[in-house]
């Protein structure tokens, strides 16, 4: 047998049994509409996104319109307009999304645009593309309709002057409570699932940064047969381990949505050693409805509508 055909028969051979079982045997859940959202703000999302869900509107367009509502918020410092600016003083801004198909979209260190998910929504479905980043993600967003606006507030831009005076040490990126990034999960009432992320990234970050959330498999994540991922926190940590996408695959290999999230934190642990102080945090929703959650470090909130109810919950840390 020749080589190519040796290596086709058993990849084929070694693959179907295991994937085809488990997807088959994954329990659905339908007619119940699930949003979880990271961080307090993502209270506020949820409310937009269950208004999409509860008049039969897909997940997808849940999730855009649920991180919408924080990209807007100029008093949030992390997401959007308002969001805290690079060491030159510049708001970039990274988000992506992706739908129950497996369709991607997302941009990276785009300026001067207030909804970048949107963006990036336009990315997935008027382009054979997943990414667009920088100059040409702007002049693609205005070519499609978008406006340019400057996004630095004066709040914004009197901490970033206070950092500069006293910047001495390297890689300090800002205030310790600094709540990056909205990731937000939907399931609709067909049981379809999708993913939105979106921030300004790490404050005062060096120019250039792009950080995971714009990344499919680092920020976010959905396999519509098994589950969505979602990531917040250093993204540097996010992207090493692939985090979104090793949560999704753990659930696919048997691990709850609990169990993924967490020992996605734990594999970062063990990279950066236990004593790091950085933070990052998981959320996850399940094909049946599942959640998980999972953090390094105190202080990690996630918002869940489910059942009718919107509620925060304080995670408890791995440390």
């Amino acid at each position: 047998m020749k080589r190519r055909n040796f290596i086709k028969a058993g990849v084929a051979g070694i693959a179907t049994p295991i994937f085809l079982s488990e997807n088959n045997n994954m329990k659905r859940n339908k007619n119940n509409p699930i949003v979880i959202s990271t961080w307090n703000h993502g209270m506020a999302a949820n409310e937009a996104s269950i208004k999409v869900l509860e008049q039969n509107g897909s997940a997808l367009d849940a999730v855009e319109q649920g991180v919408r509502v924080t990209e807007a918020d100029a008093e949030n410092q992390s997401v959007g307009l308002g969001g805290r600016p690079d060491s030159e003083g510049n708001v970039t801004l990274d988000a992506c999304i992706m739908d129950s198909n497996g369709n991607a979209g997302s941009v990276g260190f785009l300026q001067n645009i207030k909804h970048p998910i949107s963006v990036a929504r336009k990315v997935m479905e008027k382009t054979n593309h997943v990414m667009l980043a920088g100059k040409g993600a702007l002049k693609f967003a205005i070519e499609n309709g978008f406006s340019e606006e400057d996004l630095l507030t004066e709040k914004s831009k009197k901490g970033w002057l206070e950092w500069k005076k006293d910047n001495n040490i390297k890689d300090t990126w800002g205030p310790n409570d600094d709540h990056d990034t909205i990731t937000s999960l939907a399931q609709d009432k067909d049981g379809n699932l999708a993913g939105a992320c979106t921030t300004s990234g790490l404050a005062y970050k060096l120019h250039g940064r792009v950080g995971d959330s714009p990344i499919i498999g680092a920020g976010m994540y959905v396999d519509n047969e098994i589950g969505a991922a979602g990531a917040t926190g250093v993204g540097e940590l996010v992207m090493k381990t692939c985090g979104s996408f090793l949560v999704v695959e753990l659930m696919r290999q048997g691990f709850s949505a609990m169990e993924a999230c967490t020992e996605a934190v734990n594999r970062i642990i063990k990279q950066e050693g236990n004593k790091t102080k950085l933070q990052v945090g998981y959320i996850a929703l399940g094909k049946d409805g599942s959640i998980g959650y999972a953090s390094i470090q105190k202080g990690f909130q996630y918002a869940l509508y489910k059942n009718g109810n919107n509620k925060l919950f304080d995670v408890k840390s791995i440390f």
